[in-house]
C-alpha cells in the first residue's frame, strides 16, 4: 500500500503545477528516551494533511509526527547502527523530512577472536612484520577504533605495533619485531594487546598473542666433557656397555637432535668398538686382549640434524684391565607400586619389600657365589634366597610409621676372587601410613565461661586435636553435637556464639567437640566442652497475684504482718530487695515479701 502512495504522491509532485519539494533536516542523538522531540516541521497550513513515509527507513516504528502541531517525536530508543537516517514526506505541502541520527560512543571495538598465535623465526630481519586481527567498531568517526597498545608482555620490547585506516574506514594492526630474537633465551612471549576507541572514557578491547620464536640452527652441540675415562676387563663380551657420552644442542627440533658417531680416520680403525648413535653409549664391539693394546683412544662426534648440520668432537680413552678389577654389580627393583623404596606400616611378616639381583662379569664361578647380606633394619626386615642369585627382602617383624617412619638397609655383595671384591648398596626405606590413629583431644573436658549478654560471634574457646598419622590421614575436621547457640571453625578449632544464648533456657550447656581425620575409613574422637553462662538481670520480676487486697484493724500494733507477696524473676540473680514500698506508714521485708504495720516510719 506504500509504494501505491508513494507513487500516487511522486506522480502528482511531478504534475504541472504542483509546489516544488521543500527539504528540512532533523537530528537526534541515537541514545535519546523514548518521547524526545526531534524538532517540529514548519509548515504554513497546519495540520498536516498526509504523512508517508519513505519505505525501508522504519519511520513509522521508531518515530512519530504530531499532525496537529508539526513536531517529531521518537517512539523508541533508536540506535544510529541499524538505522542511521529516517526520511519521511508531507502532503500537500510537499515537504521532505530527514532525520539524521547523531552517532554516541555505544559500541566498544571488538576483535573477531580473543586470542591469535604468530611465529617469528629467530633471525627475523628488524621490523619484520606479521599481520593480526583488526578490532572493528560499529561506531563511527572519533568514535571508532582509533589506536592499539602492548599492554604487557613484551619483554624486552622487541615487538612494536603498527596500523593504518583502510579505504573501509577499519583500522588495521600489524606486529612487528623492533630487537633481534634469540629463541635460546626466550622461546615465547605471552602479549596482551588493547585497542581504544576515541570515546571520554574510550572504550576498549584485548587480544592475547601468543608469539612462538621459531628455532634456526644457530648453536653446535656441546658436550659434557672434552675428555672421557672409561675401563673395561679384557673378557668383556660383545655388546659391553663401556661408558656414554653426552651432548646437548641449545636448538630445538631438528636443529637440537643430536647423532653420535666414532671418526674412523682419526681413531678405531680396528673398530673395537661402537657407538649408539642415539643414546651416546659406547660398547664393545670385537674381542679385547690386554697383552696386545691395554689402551683406546676414540674420538667422539656429535652432530645435529640440522638442515645444514654443525658437530663437535670429544675424546675417549679407554683402559682394558687385566685382573679381576670388577666388584659385584647389586640390582635393587623395589616391589611397591611405583617401584620406590617404600612399605606400608600394615604390611605383614612374610611380605616382601625388594627384589635384588647380584651379577658379577668376572666369571661365573664368582658370580654364583658371591655372598650377599643384608645389614640395619633393626630386626624388621631379613633376607631370603632360593638359588642365591634372587633375593628378596621380606618383613619380618610388624611396622609402626609413627614410632619409626624410615630404615637405612644396606646391602653387601662380596665375590669369590682373589683378593675378593665387595659391593654395597644402601637405601632408604619409607615406611608409608595407614589411618591407625584416631585424633586425641589435648584435653577430655574443657571449660568455658560466657555472658549472658554475648554478641553472635563472640569466641567462647579454642579447642585443639593431634593426630600421630601423616598426610590426609592427620588432616582434622573440627563438628559440634547437637547446638544451635554455638558453632565451631572445622579447621582452627575455635567455638564461636551463632545466636544470642539465653542463661534461662540453659544456664550450662554441654556441648560435644567431635575431631575426625580425613582418612579412608575416617578416624574420630570426642571431647566435652562445658560452658557456664553468666547471667544477665535482663527479666521483669512477676508477682504472683494481680491484685493483693488487706484489711487492717484500727488497732493494729507495731510490727504485725498484715500482707505478705510473692514474686519470682526468670533471671537468676533477681533479688527481692528490688522490691520496695510507697507508703509511709508500712515496712515491707525485701527478702520475705511481708508488709508490716509501722506508725512510726517516717515517711
Amino acid at each position: 500500500m506504500w509504494h501505491l502512495l508513494l507513487f500516487l504522491v511522486l506522480g502528482a509532485t511531478l504534475a504541472p503545477g504542483t509546489r516544488p519539494e521543500r527539504v528540512i533536516y532533523l537530528e537526534v542523538s541515537e541514545n535519546a528516551l523514548p518521547g524526545t522531540s526531534v524538532g517540529f516541521i514548519d509548515s504554513e497550513s497546519l495540520p498536516l494533511f498526509v504523512i508517508v513515509p519513505i519505505p525501508g527507513t522504519s519511520m513509522e516504528a521508531d518515530l512519530e509526527v504530531i499532525k496537529e502541531t508539526g513536531e517529531v517525536k521518537t517512539k523508541v530508543p533508536l540506535d544510529r547502527e541499524r538505522h542511521p537516517m529516517y526520511s519521511l514526506l508531507v502532503l500537500p505541502q510537499s515537504i521532505r523530512v530527514v532525520v539524521n541520527v547523531l552517532d554516541e560512543n555505544d559500541n566498544a571495538p571488538t576483535f573477531a577472536v580473543d586470542h591469535v598465535d604468530v611465529e617469528f623465526p629467530e633471525n627475523s630481519p628488524r621490523d619484520a612484520k606479521r599481520a593480526l586481527p583488526p578490532a572493528k567498531d560499529p561506531d563511527i568517526g572519533a568514535y571508532s577504533t582509533q589506536r592499539y597498545e602492548i599492554m604487557s608482555g613484551n619483554h624486552g620490547d622487541v615487538f612494536r605495533l603498527s596500523q593504518h585506516r583502510g579505504r573501509d574506514g577499519v583500522l588495521y594492526l600489524d606486529l612487528q619485531n623492533s630487537g633481534s630474537l634469540d629463541r635460546e633465551a626466550r622461546s615465547s612471549y605471552h602479549l596482551v594487546i588493547e585497542a581504544f576507541d576515541g570515546g571520554t572514557p574510550p572504550l576498549r578491547a584485548l587480544l592475547r598473542v601468543n608469539v612462538t620464536v621459531q628455532d634456526v640452527n644457530d648453536n653446535p652441540p656441546t658436550f659434557n666433557q672434552t675428555r672421557y675415562m672409561a675401563s673395561v676387563p679384557e673378557n668383556a663380551t660383545v655388546g659391553t656397555p663401556v661408558l656414554a657420552v653426552n651432548a646437548s644442542d641449545a636448538d630445538a627440533g631438528e636443529n637440537g637432535r643430536i647423532e653420535y658417531s666414532i671418526n674412523r680416520r682419526q681413531s678405531d680403525r680396528e673398530e673395537m668398538f661402537r657407538i649408539d648413535s642415539q643414546t651416546g653409549m659406547v660398547y664393545v664391539n670385537k674381542a679385547l686382549d690386554f697383552e696386545s693394546k691395554e689402551r683406546h683412544e676414540l674420538v667422539i662426534v656429535a652432530r645435529d640434524c640440522g638442515a645444514q648440520p654443525l658437530e663437535a668432537s670429544a675424546f675417549l680413552s679407554v683402559h682394558v684391565t687385566d685382573v679381576n678389577d670388577n666388584q659385584p654389580a647389586i640390582t635393587v627393583i623395589f616391589l611397591s607400586d611405583d617401584a620406590t623404596p617404600k612399605i606400608s606400616e600394615s604390611a605383614q611378616p612374610g611380605e616382601f619389600v625388594a627384589r635384588i639381583s647380584v651379577s658379577d662379569p668376572d666369571s661365573r664361578t664368582e658370580y654364583s657365589n658371591a655372598t650377599v647380606t643384608l645389614a640395619g633394619g633393626e630386626g624388621h626386615f631379613g633376607l631370603t634366597t632360593r638359588d642365591n642369585i634372587i633375593y628378596l627382602v621380606v618383613v619380618e617383624r610388624p611396622l609402626d610409621r609413627e614410632e619409626k617412619p624410615v630404615y637405612e638397609l644396606s646391602v653387601e655383595a662380596t665375590d669369590a676372587g682373589t683378593p675378593p671384591l665387595r659391593a654395597v648398596r644402601t637405601f632408604r626405606l619409607l615406611v608409608t601410613d595407614v589411618n591407625d590413629n584416631a585424633p586425641k583431644f589435648e584435653q577430655e573436658t574443657y571449660e568455658a565461661y560466657l555472658l549472658e549478654a554475648s554478641e553472635p560471634g563472640m569466641s567462647v574457646l579454642k579447642v585443639t586435636a593431634t593426630d600421630l598419622d601423616e598426610g590426609a590421614n592427620s588432616a582434622i575436621r573440627y563438628s559440634l553435637l547437637n547446638t544451635t547457640w554455638f558453632a565451631i571453625n572445622e579447621t582452627t578449632g575455635l567455638i564461636t556464639t551463632v545466636s544470642h544464648v539465653d542463661c534461662e533456657a540453659d544456664p550450662a550447656p554441654v556441648l560435644v567437640v567431635v575431631a575426625t581425620d580425613s582418612g579412608r575409613p575416617p578416624l574420630s574422637s570426642s571431647a566435652t566442652v562445658c560452658v557456664t553462662i553468666h547471667d544477665l538481670n535482663d527479666n521483669e520480676p512477676i508477682f504472683e497475684k494481680p491484685l493483693y487486697n488487706a484489711t487492717v484493724p484500727e488497732d493494729m500494733p507495731v510490727g504485725h504482718c498484715f500482707l505478705k507477696v510473692g514474686l519470682h524473676s526468670l533471671s537468676n540473680n533477681a533479688r527481692r530487695e528490688n522490691v520496695r514500698t510507697d507508703f509511709g506508714d508500712v515496712t515491707s521485708n525485701r527478702v520475705t515479701g511481708e508488709w508490716r504495720w509501722d506508725a512510726s516510719h517516717p515517711e
